[in-house]
C-alpha cells in the first residue's frame, strides 16, 4: 500500500524536494503512470478478448443456451466494471487517496486474473467479482492522478493525457494478440494467467515510482489523520481493503444468480439482479437531473439538456461498440475466414486503428478550426453514429461474399473496426471535454459520473443485443464455436438492424443539431 503523508515525506530524495526533473517536457511521474496503466489495460483487455469465447466453449458448455448465458454474464460484468469506478473514485477522494486506491485495485485485479486461471465455475465468478471491485479502485484514480501532476492552467496537461491514453491503447492492442495466442495454442487459462502477470507488472511500475519519490506529495490521502482513526478497533485505512474483499462475494452473487444458471424460473422474469439495480439507478439519476433542470437558471438549463442528450447518444454508441467483446468476437470465431490471427486476437484491431488515427484526427480539428469550419459537437456526434451505422451495414453485406460454409472474408471485419474507431474518435474525446463546459459548476462532478456511467449502461444494451443474436439450439452453437449458414444469417440480420438504429440515431442528432447548437451558446 502507498505510504501516508508522513511516511512519504521521509522517503523523498532531498535532491527532489524542488520536484523531480521533467522527462520529455512532462513530469517524470507521468511515465510511471503511463507504464502502470499500459500493463493494467494489457491485463484487462487480454482477459476480455478471451472471456466470451471461454464462457461459451468451457464454462457453460453443458447448457443448451450457452450463448444466452454468456451474453447475460458478460453484460452484467461490463456494467458493474464501469459502475464500480464511481464508488472507487469517491472513496479515493474522501478517504484513502489515489495511491492507496491504485495499489488496492491493482492487487484485487491481479488476484482476480490468477483465480480466473483455475478451472472451476466458483473460481470463475469469484475472479470476475475481484476484477470488478479492483477496477473500481484502479481505473478512475490513475486517470485523475495524471491530472494532479500538473499545476492549474498548465498547458502541458492535454499533451500529457494524450501520452497517457496512448499507453492505454498500446496495452489494449498487444494483449489480445499475446493472450489470444496463448489461449488458442495452450489453453484458455494460460491466456488468463498472462493477463495476471501483466497486472503485476503494472503494479511494480507504480510501486517503483512511489519508492523513487517521483510523485512528490501527489495522490496522498486528503486527511492523513482520518485514515489512522480506529473504527471498531480497526484503522480506517485497513477497513477499506477489508470491505473491498468482503464485497467480492456480493458482486459474484449479482452476476451469477439468475434463472439460466439456477436452472429454474425467476420472479424477475427475463431480468437479472443487475438489470434491476441499473433500472433503479436510472430512476434516481433521471429524477435528480429533472430536479436540477427545473431549478437552474434558463441559460444553464439549456446547456444541461444538451449534456444529457450527448450522454444518451454516447451510450447508444458504446452499446454497439462494446459488442466487439461478445457478438463480434463470436461472429469472428464462427463465420469469419480469419488469417494471421484468431477470434480473440481480432480485439486488437480497434486499439490499433485508434493509435493510427488519433493524431491525424486531432490535427484535422486544429486545421478545420484555423479555417473556421470545425463542425460543432452535435454534428461530430452525428458523424460518429453514421460511421458506426456504415460499419455494421458493411458487415451485414458480407453475407453476399460468404463461402458455402458460411465464412465471410476477413477484410469485412477489418473495415468494421476501422470505421468504428473513426466514429469513436469523433465522439468520445469530444463529448468528454464538452460535459465539463455544459454542466453547471455545482454538479460537474455528478455529470462526469453520469458520463462515465454511460459505459456501464452501454453493457445493458450489449446484453439485450447479445441475447437476441444468441446461437442457441442450432447446429454449430450449443457450447462450441463452429459456424454455419444459419449462424451467418442470424448474425448478419442483427448487424443490419444495428446499422438502421445507428443511422436513426445519427438522423435524430442532425435534426436536433440547430436547436442543440443554439442551446450550447458559447460552447463549440
Amino acid at each position: 500500500m502507498a505510504e501516508t503523508n508522513s511516511q512519504h515525506s521521509n522517503r523523498i530524495d532531498p535532491k527532489l524536494e524542488s520536484g523531480p526533473p521533467d522527462v520529455f517536457g512532462h513530469p517524470k511521474g507521468l511515465f510511471y503512470l503511463f507504464f502502470a496503466e499500459l500493463w493494467e489495460r494489457f491485463s484487462f483487455y487480454g482477459m476480455r478478448a478471451l472471456l466470451v469465447l471461454y464462457m461459451v466453449d468451457q464454462v457453460f458448455e453443458a447448457f443448451s443456451n450457452s450463448d444466452t448465458i454468456a451474453a447475460i454474464v458478460y453484460s452484467s460484468y461490463g456494467s458493474l466494471v464501469y459502475a464500480s469506478t464511481v464508488i472507487g473514485g469517491r472513496i479515493a477522494d474522501k478517504l484513502i487517496g489515489y495511491r492507496r486506491s491504485i495499489m488496492l485495485g491493482g492487487v484485487l485485479m491481479a488476484i482476480g486474473h490468477f483465480v480466473l486461471a483455475i478451472e472451476n465455475n466458483l473460481a470463475f465468478f469469484t475472479a470476475l467479482s475481484l476484477i470488478i471491485v479492483g477496477n473500481g479502485f484502479f481505473k478512475p484514480n490513475i486517470s485523475t492522478f495524471v491530472g494532479s501532476l500538473y499545476p492549474p492552467g498548465d498547458r502541458r496537461k492535454d499533451s500529457g493525457f494524450t501520452i497517457f491514453y496512448m499507453g492505454i491503447n498500446i496495452g489494449a492492442f498487444i494483449s489480445p494478440l499475446l493472450c489470444g495466442w496463448l489461449g488458442e495454442e495452450y489453453g484458455w487459462h494460460y491466456g488468463f494467467g498472462l493477463a495476471g502477470i501483466g497486472m503485476v507488472t503494472g503494479l511494480l511500475f507504480f510501486s517503483s515510482g512511489i519508492n523513487k519519490g517521483v510523485f512528490m506529495d501527489k495522490g496522498l490521502p486528503p486527511d492523513p489523520g482520518l485514515i489512522e482513526e480506529k473504527k471498531y478497533g480497526i484503522k480506517v485505512k485497513h477497513w477499506v481493503p477489508i470491505l473491498a474483499f468482503l464485497s467480492a462475494p456480493l458482486v459474484a452473487w449479482l452476476i451469477s444468480s439468475y434463472e439460466y444458471i439456477a436452472g429454474g424460473t425467476s420472479i424477475l422474469g427475463e431480468a437479472t439482479l443487475v438489470n434491476v439495480l441499473f433500472t433503479a439507478l436510472s430512476i434516481f439519476i433521471l429524477g435528480y437531473l429533472t430536479y436540477i433542470i427545473v431549478n437552474v437558471a434558463a441559460s444553464e438549463r439549456k446547456k444541461l439538456i444538451v449534456a444529457v442528450f450527448l450522454t444518451i447518444f454516447m451510450t447508444l454508441f458504446w452499446g454497439f461498440h462494446e459488442l466487439s467483446g461478445s457478438i463480434i468476437t463470436l461472429f469472428s470465431a464462427r463465420n469469419v475466414d480469419l488469417w494471421l490471427m484468431n477470434a480473440a486476437q481480432t480485439n486488437a484491431l480497434n486499439p490499433l486503428f485508434i493509435i493510427a488515427f488519433s493524431i491525424p484526427i486531432s490535427a484535422l480539428w486544429v486545421w478545420l478550426s484555423k479555417k473556421k469550419i470545425n463542425p460543432r459537437t452535435p454534428y461530430k456526434f452525428a458523424m460518429g453514429l453514421g460511421f458506426l451505422g456504415v460499419a455494421f451495414y458493411i458487415l451485414f453485406l458480407s453475407k453476399n461474399f460468404a463461402s458455402g460454409a458460411g465464412m465471410v472474408p476477413f477484410v469485412f471485419l477489418i473495415i468494421l473496426y476501422m470505421l468504428i474507431s473513426v466514429g469513436e474518435l469523433l465522439m468520445s474525446p469530444v463529448g468528454l471535454s464538452k460535459i465539463t463546459d455544459l454542466s453547471p459548476k455545482k454538479i460537474v462532478a455528478f455529470m462526469m459520473g453520469v458520463w462515465f456511467l454511460s459505459s456501464a449502461y452501454a453493457f445493458q444494451i450489449v446484453g439485450i443485443v447479445s441475447k437476441q443474436l444468441a446461437i442457441d439450439n442450432l447446429e454449430g452453437g450449443n457450447g462450441n464455436l463452429g459456424g454455419s449458414m444459419e449462424t451467418l444469417a442470424i448474425y448478419t440480420g442483427g448487424f443490419e438492424s444495428i446499422a438502421y438504429v445507428a443511422f436513426g440515431g445519427a438522423g435524430i442528432v442532425v435534426l436536433l443539431a440547430p436547436i442543440l447548437n443554439r442551446w450550447m451558446q458559447d460552447v463549440h
